[in-house]
């Protein structure tokens, strides 16, 4: 008999033991949650939260937009303002809500999205202080590219992700061919400015340079022009340089996107440290280790 009210203690204790094991190691349901709201586009109320978001993102540019204008200023000035620090409101919360759904808020904070996040408020409280700061808060639309993630369009963020590679790839190539650029354009500005006249408008070398950046470029202000036959020769000169340089970066990256691999991503977002872009099959962040 008391071996079976021992048994029977035995098993009162163990379930209770195994609550308390598992509610200390279950992760926060709140921050789970928000985290699912917030970042997780995957998720029904992901995808509302942020269609809700983009909306309002596009609402409160217009409302800049609009209070850029004098006259609509002075009519709706207001109502303009009232619908402004609304939507400032709105996206202070949901800044708030983004850090407190990661484990680490510091990465978030400095990832791309964050600063944006970030500057898209923070020139509404500048304007108390500063006057003219509040009209920045149409960086807002950087924030539109979340549309990308949200509508699903993997297609274009696969051929977002091939483009920064190949960008990537192919900067010790760019480098060398600015700077190639570079001493080019500082020795046909000096030519040109041994050659013309100061009457010209070739009154200094830096001048002259800048000359040169504009023909090289086929972008020709007409400013500045040469006006000796020997001056109009080297311009001509120029101007088919500038046409066969386009080419060279437009040559650079295309063959860096022809040599990158189609990359397998979805939109989850990572609970700790907020990064996106994971491979289809990854169980664990590829930035934290972090469990997805």
């Amino acid at each position: 008999m008391i071996r079976s009210n021992t048994h029977v203690h035995s098993l009162q204790l163990y379930p209770m033991h195994m609550d308390q094991n598992q509610k200390h190691h279950t992760p926060n349901n709140w921050r789970r949650l928000l985290h699912e709201v917030v970042f997780e586009a995957d998720t029904k109320r992901g995808r509302r939260f942020d269609v809700i978001l983009l909306w309002a993102i596009i609402l409160s540019v217009i409302a800049v937009m609009l209070e850029s204008v004098p006259q609509i200023a002075e009519d709706y000035g207001l109502i303009l303002i009232i619908f402004e620090w609304g939507f400032t409101t709105l996206f202070t919360i949901e800044y708030i809500a983004r850090i407190l759904a990661v484990k680490r808020p510091l990465k978030y904070m400095i990832s791309f999205f964050g600063i944006v996040d970030l500057l898209s408020i923070l020139p509404a409280y500048l304007g108390l202080f500063i006057t003219g700061t509040s009209s920045l808060t149409v960086i807002r639309i950087l924030r539109f590219l979340r549309i990308f993630r949200v509508l699903k369009l993997m297609t274009f963020m696969r051929e977002a992700i091939i483009l920064r590679q190949a960008i990537k790839a192919s900067r010790k190539k760019m480098t060398v061919f600015l700077v190639g650029i570079a001493i080019l354009v500082v020795l046909l500005g000096t030519i040109m400015y041994i050659i013309e006249d100061p009457e010209a408008g070739f009154t200094s070398i830096p001048r002259s340079i800048y000359w040169a950046i504009v023909t090289i470029t086929t972008v020709g202000y007409g400013d500045i022009y040469p006006q000796t036959a020997l001056g109009q020769s080297l311009a001509s000169i120029v101007m088919i340089i500038g046409y066969a340089i386009i080419a060279v970066p437009t040559g650079i990256v295309g063959a860096e996107i022809a040599m990158s691999k189609q990359p397998s991503i979805n939109t989850q977002s990572c609970p700790s440290c907020s990064k996106e872009s994971h491979d289809d099959d990854a169980e664990f962040c590829k930035h934290c280790g972090h469990g997805l």
